[in-house]
Formats: C-alpha cells, structure tokens, sequence
C-alpha cells in the first residue's frame, strides 16, 4: 500500500491527490484516509506543502462530493441499485445510508467522511431527496474540510509512525466510526438548542 500511495503522490503530485480522493469520495476504491495521512507525512519529509496539500485535498474531496451529489440529482436511486455493486457499493450499504440519511438528513454530509461505506453515498442521497445546493454545499464543504485537514494533520504529526493510522483504522474502524458518529450528533443536539435559544429570544 505505501509503494502504491508512494508511486501516486510521486508521479501526479498534487494533481493526483485532488483526482484520488475526487474518485474515491464518488465511488472508486482508493484508500482516502491513508492517502491523507501519507500527504502529511511527505509534507513531514519537506516534500509537499502543508497549505497547498490541504487546498488540494480539499478541491478533491468537494469535487467528488459535489459530483455525487449532481449524479443523485439527475439519474436518482435506480442507477445506484443497478450499477452500484460495479464500484463496491451494495445493497445493505444503500438500505443502511438511506436509513441514516432519513434520521439525520444533511447533518450526515458532514460526519459522513468519517463512517466507512457512507461517505460514498451521502451526497448521492442529497441529490435525490432534492436538497438544496445551498444546504448541501454548507455541510457537504465544512465536513470535507474537517476530514481533510484531520489527517493530513495526523500523518504531518506522525511522521515516519503514520502507518499506525492504517492499523487503527483495521483495528478500531468500528470503534472510530461510533466515537464519529457520537460527537457528531452531540454537536448536531448543540446547535439545535442554540438555533431554540435564539428564536426564543426573538
């Protein structure tokens, strides 16, 4: 895997970051966390700019995002269904993000990032259920900014140790995607008793 994320970061620079991470937001089977904190790691070396690997990041995560989104907009759920299994994306995947995208709405764009198997199909379920650009973009956006600077950051700290992501990720994936999904959603409860507050207070 690092010869692979190696070869990438070389050969491409920045461009093939905003691509990689671009395809695999929409779809594409690319290990995006582990790209991330490998970015901060060559960062780390000298190699690689800490902000222009963030704007890079950031341009491909939005992108991929945002194509998502237009593609669940125009072609909606039936395409999913037939050719989502082509790209990895199954049937208990899609049941298991429509539900949450039913419960949690466009809050799930943003913690989305961080819960395996949902990022990719956040946005998709944005663009069908016709949500705004305007609400999509607002969380869609500052989520990928999180996500991006998260572990660019992680990998930027770690240094030659940035491998112990990847075992986390193995290891603990269940764990993290819960903690994610906590914080997110105590965060979501907080700004809800704030909007409360003010329209009280009007």
């Amino acid at each position: 895997m690092e010869q692979f994320l190696n070869d990438l970061v070389l050969q491409y620079g920045y461009v093939g970051l905003i691509v990689a991470l671009a395809a695999g937001i929409v779809g594409i089977p690319v290990p995006d966390e582990l790209l991330l904190t490998f970015v901060g790691y060559r960062v780390a070396q000298g190699y690689m700019s800490y902000t222009v690997a963030l704007l890079c990041g950031f341009t491909g995560a939005i992108l991929g995002i945002t194509i998502s989104y237009v593609l669940g907009l125009k072609l909606g759920l039936p395409i999913l269904q037939k050719y989502g299994r082509k790209i990895g994306v199954t049937d208990e995947k899609i049941n298991r993000t429509h539900t949450l995208f039913e419960k949690y709405g466009p809050f799930l764009l943003m913690i989305g990032y961080f819960l395996p198997g949902v990022r990719h199909l956040t946005a998709y379920f944005a663009g069908i259920s016709t949500l705004s650009f305007r609400k999509f973009s607002f969380y869609a956006y500052f989520g990928a900014f999180i996500w991006v600077s998260l572990f660019v950051t992680i990998g930027l700290r770690l240094g030659e140790n940035w491998h112990f992501v990847s075992y986390c990720i193995h290891h603990y994936g269940a764990m993290l995607t819960l903690t994610a999904l906590f914080l997110g959603v105590t965060w979501w409860i907080y700004i809800q008793f704030i909007r409360k507050t003010k329209q009280n207070r009007i």
